[in-house]
């Protein structure tokens, strides 16, 4: 059984004073955190917005309290406010604050509001008093923890949307001629690359109708039973979309690899370059390409 720390510490009752006074001292503690560094840099064109940002946070911290999961992160009551936090965090992040500065940031929204508590007690020493302020304490930090680990999980987010987007640059597919299309591939071909390649390659099948795609690896620096698995598959779906897809660019090194790890690429079309790939597709629609005639001196005195 888990045991919370407003339990541990008999703090229950404490928790549940604290909820009150989130909710009856809101609107000052809002005011206040309006004018600090983490609501004032991010809300710059209404103050406003700033006071209802901090409404919205202490109605959650409210609920925190009143459930009296203080030292949850995965308290509901701090689902409302999850996604605002992490646009807020985010927003810093994006002037140069870096994780440790948010958190002093998120730090700094304490002291105007163990202020107003303490107001409330005659005497600031009472036990009752005390242990109002550790709980308010121990819910600020369990805030801090959730800034950071949402504005942590926003930053891996926008890591992966980077490294797709990476991917997409790093694998265009070209229009050589009516009919054709190429994907020439440079660096390493891992798995998530793979399904980029594959579906940008069907998808201009579809959009330019296309009966020949090449696949050119002159940029791949090794090839491994993994690239292989990649390639075969790649192939097989043009040819499911119609299409007959077409490998070149296949190195003396790495074709010494495809035959030392026993790769059968029999079934696939191989040229040595990308340009016998597109000669080979060109011929095979009807397109021959003759040599340029070379120039005559005597047409060139003549001229």
């Amino acid at each position: 059984m888990q045991v919370s720390v407003s339990e541990a510490n008999g703090q229950g009752p404490a928790a549940h004073q604290v909820a009150a006074f989130l909710e009856r001292r809101r609107e000052q503690i809002a005011q206040r955190w309006a004018d600090a560094a983490l609501f004032r840099t991010v809300f710059t064109v209404s103050r406003d917005e700033a006071v209802e940002a901090g409404r919205a946070v202490l109605a959650a911290l409210a609920a925190v309290a009143a459930s009296e999961r203080l030292d949850d992160v995965r308290a509901p009551g701090f689902d409302a406010v999850r996604d605002q936090l992490g646009r807020m965090a985010a927003s810093r992040a994006r002037t140069g604050v870096d994780p440790d500065g948010v958190a002093d940031e998120v730090a700094a929204l304490r002291p105007p509001a163990v202020e107003l508590l303490r107001a409330e007690f005659d005497d600031p020493d009472y036990p009752d008093a005390h242990a109002c302020v550790v709980a308010l304490t121990i819910l600020m930090g369990t805030l801090r923890l959730v800034v950071m680990e949402t504005t942590l999980s926003a930053g891996e987010a926008l890591i992966a949307r980077q490294r797709e987007q990476l991917h997409e640059v790093a694998t265009p597919v070209i229009k050589l001629w009516d009919g054709t299309v190429a994907v020439p591939l440079i660096g390493t071909l891992d798995s998530a690359r793979s399904q980029v390649v594959m579906e940008s390659l069907l998808n201009a099948i579809v959009a330019e109708r296309a009966r020949y795609a090449i696949l050119d690896i002159t940029g791949v620096p090794t090839v491994d039973s993994l690239v292989a698995q990649h390639l075969m598959k790649t192939v097989a779906a043009a040819r499911l979309m119609g299409a007959e897809c077409v490998v070149s660019g296949i190195r003396p090194a790495i074709a010494q690899t495809i035959v030392h790890l026993g790769i059968d690429l029999g079934t696939v079309i191989t040229r040595a370059s990308l340009a016998d790939a597109l000669a080979y597709a060109l011929s095979r629609q009807g397109v021959e390409i003759a040599p340029l005639r070379a120039a005559d001196p005597a047409d060139a005195g003549a001229r």
